[in-house]
């Protein structure tokens, strides 16, 4: 049966956000508490030789000071996931890398310990700092195809050839990285803001030689994440082992500059395309090669092409990848770690062909419409990019847009330009098991695997379990993010609110069904909780558990034993993906050449939106990032020394106020019933895609400059 339209209800936690009162992993207050912090390296690569902690300890406060030999050795990878980050090693791979961790009765006394420490260094003659040096290692990937491209591009009439590139990129949330650790009774308790606490809790107990009983880990609000707390952070099991071995809790709130030296980032990459169109117009083979900077050791998979052959239909794609190893720390994931950067790249050489044909690139794209997955030659459960594009240009307001550049001129010399851009996004999902408890008091607790980063997978929730039964939304509690009330997988990759929605609505259906039960023909008025009442049961208590396509018992166990277990986007029967369109008005201001975006339409389909105001809110979130990406982001690193430049919020530049003009967004909001019984797929990570090349492709129209590296700096279009 086809899911009905959501309501649009409030955010489930908007108000006590508001009022400040939503507790996040860095507020727990326990008695007792130690203050942490880490000592970072100064060199770029080579090994620790001598680390004095006589200086911090002389430093009142100073409870102990943690180096490598206070940990056991790396542990090999396991069941779980990769193998977690190092603790503290003597070998040093990048600069910032920790050394050493300061523990005190108090933040400040921490601080004063850590930069008392001086270690002694072996320094390693060599290092590589970009992709560019001398050491720098290509490895190449499997590559991806469909068709013979080959041919195709020697049939086609008309050609673009062009290389596109994308910056290194740092995660900035406001809530910074942290880890509170309490060890007490012989159990280890975590409380983190994180993406994945059961991530955390498998690398905790590989690293740390500890039991799954021995390990609870929590995350009751993420300040946002956006993939760089998406799996296991070093700082972890330092804080984690620092309470092991002082027998109080502790607490380390990572600083900006560390985080930015520490976690994962985007990496820098790069896009090489050539697009050949028929005599027709049509677009009928890409060759696409793709790189990306790598640490030594990184698993970042550099998965460019898991979006572009699903856009447009064409059927002859000849797609390469490859890893380029240095010396830095391993990059990840970042939201829409691939999709992003790769459409950009490719939606902007679309429209360059558009150009060189001649043609309006909305009805170009229009001209190609995609039934099938030309990689795995498979059906797409659904496909409304055109939908997307046809409204997003009825209320954008296309009709009126010249063809040639440079013709819309504001009376002071700005420059105006109209740019669409299309991106695209896989529908993942991953199994859970969730119960659901009604008790008679008024009170419903729905537990599952999930995290609240902002994102609203709360809300979704409600608005699933408030439809399908008669229940008291002020007393509804949904429990996620903690180990110890369900397994937990990764809340990522835009599967967390397919995946909760559906067990949702599972768990409903089998509580109602166990209400017909207990209530053996009777009929009680009210809601449930009167019903309960009066048959004087205290509470109904349900368990279920889902799965996507394909998945069975295998994914199910994986979940259980704290695992990945995501499946998609290629199915057995079809292939699933949410798309968007963007449409973009720039103004090149005519002295100081700076470019203002005062204007967006996004339309997205995502299946069946089951929160509007959470799924809206995630459009411009997606939008102001993706305007603050191709307009202000990059992390630059420092050649000589190795590390990041601009390591802080005052010289990394991201999008203000002033950056950000009016953004309509607009859902197609048809249910995609071959992917789960609410036709819901993701949304999150596609918000993001296609914005860049809008921008770029709006730019060209203003201008008559194609950009074809991120950010677009002044000097560009000077």
């Amino acid at each position: 049966m086809t899911s009905a339209p959501f309501p649009n209800r409030p955010r489930v936690d908007a108000r006590e956000k508001v009022l400040g009162r939503a507790s996040y992993a860095a507020d727990v207050a326990l008695p007792g508490l130690l203050y942490a912090m880490q000592v970072p390296a100064t060199i770029a690569k080579g090994t620790v030789t001598a680390l004095s902690t006589d200086a911090a300890m002389a430093v009142p406060g100073v409870v102990r000071v943690l180096t490598a030999s206070d940990f056991p050795p790396p542990p090999a990878g396991g069941p779980g996931g990769p193998p977690p980050p190092p603790t503290i090693t003597t070998d040093i791979a990048y600069r910032g890398q920790p050394v050493a961790l300061v523990v005190a009765e108090s933040l400040e006394a921490a601080i004063e310990g850590a930069e008392a420490i001086r270690a002694s260094y072996a320094v390693a003659p060599e290092f590589t700092a970009t992709i560019d040096d001398k050491g720098a290692v290509t490895q190449p990937v499997a590559p991806t195809k469909g068709g013979d491209a080959a041919a195709a591009m020697a049939r086609a009439v008309t050609r673009h050839k062009a290389e596109y590139i994308s910056p290194a990129q740092h995660h900035n949330p406001i809530e910074m990285l942290s880890t509170t650790a309490v060890w007490a009774g012989g159990v280890l308790t975590v409380y983190e803001g994180t993406q994945g606490s059961n991530m955390v809790k498998g690398a905790l107990m590989r690293t740390l030689r500890l039991t799954p009983e021995q390990v609870v880990v929590k995350s009751p609000q993420v300040g946002g994440g956006f993939g760089q707390k998406g799996g296991p952070q070093r700082q972890t099991a330092l804080v984690a082992r620092a309470a092991m071995l002082t027998g109080r809790p502790v607490k380390l709130v990572v600083p900006r500059g560390q985080i930015f030296h520490n976690a994962t980032f985007r990496p820098l990459n790069r896009h090489r395309i050539e697009i050949g169109a028929d005599d027709e117009g049509r677009m009928i083979a890409v060759r696409y090669d793709a790189d990306q900077q790598q640490s030594r050791a990184g698993q970042f998979p550099p998965d460019y092409h898991e979006s572009p052959p699903m856009m447009y239909g064409i059927a002859d794609y000849s797609g390469t990848a490859a890893n380029i190893r240095i010396d830095t720390q391993a990059p990840g994931y970042m939201r829409a770690p691939t999709p992003h950067p790769s459409s950009f790249a490719f939606d902007s050489a679309v429209d360059e062909l558009a150009v060189k044909l001649g043609v309006d690139p909305l009805a170009f794209r229009l001209k190609h419409r995609a039934t099938r997955d030309p990689i795995d030659d498979k059906p797409f459960s659904t496909h409304f990019l055109h939908e997307c594009l046809t409204e997003g240009a009825r209320r954008f307001g296309w009709e009126g847009r010249p063809l040639a550049s440079g013709q819309m001129v504001r009376a002071d010399g700005t420059q105006v330009g109209w740019g669409v851009g299309c991106g695209a996004y896989p529908a993942i999902v991953h199994p859970t098991i969730a119960t659901l408890k009604v008790s008679a008091d008024g009170r419903t607790r729905f537990a599952a695997a999930g995290h609240e980063m902002g994102q609203g997978i709360r809300s979704t929730i409600e608005q699933v379990l408030v439809r399908e039964l008669a229940i008291d939304p002020a007393g509804l509690e949904i429990a996620i993010g903690d180990t110890s009330v369900a397994p937990q997988h990764v809340t990522a990759g835009s599967w967390g609110t397919a995946s909760a929605v559906t067990a949702a609505q599972g768990a409903a259906a089998k509580l109602k069904a166990a209400m017909v039960e207990l209530l053996a023909g009777r009929t009680p008025s009210g809601t449930l909780h009167r019903q309960l009442a009066s048959i004087r049961r205290p509470s109904v208590q349900v368990e279920v558990t889902t799965t996507g396509p394909s998945q069975g018992e295998k994914q199910v166990a994986a979940l259980r034993q704290g695992g990945m277990a995501v499946s998609g986007p290629a199915y057995p029967d079809f292939t699933s993906f949410s798309y968007i369109a963007h449409f973009v008005e720039v103004h090149v201001e005519p002295h100081t050449r700076r470019i203002r975006v005062p204007r967006v339409v996004s339309v997205a389909d995502c299946g069946r939106v089951i929160s509007p105001r959470t799924a809206a809110s995630q459009v411009r979130g997606g939008v102001v990032w993706g305007i603050s990406a191709c307009l202000r982001e990059a992390t630059e690193v420092d050649p000589r020394y190795g590390g990041w430049l601009n390591n802080d919020l005052a010289d990394y530049v991201v999008a203000v106020n002033a950056d950000i003009g009016e953004i309509d967004v607009g859902f197609v909001d048809r249910p995609d019933d071959r992917f789960n019984a609410l036709g819901a797929k993701g949304l999150g990570e596609v918000a993001m895609t296609g914005c860049a090349a809008a921008v770029a492709n709006a730019v060209y129209h203003a201008t008559g400059k194609r950009l074809r590296e991120m950010p677009f700096r002044v000097e560009a279009l000077l």
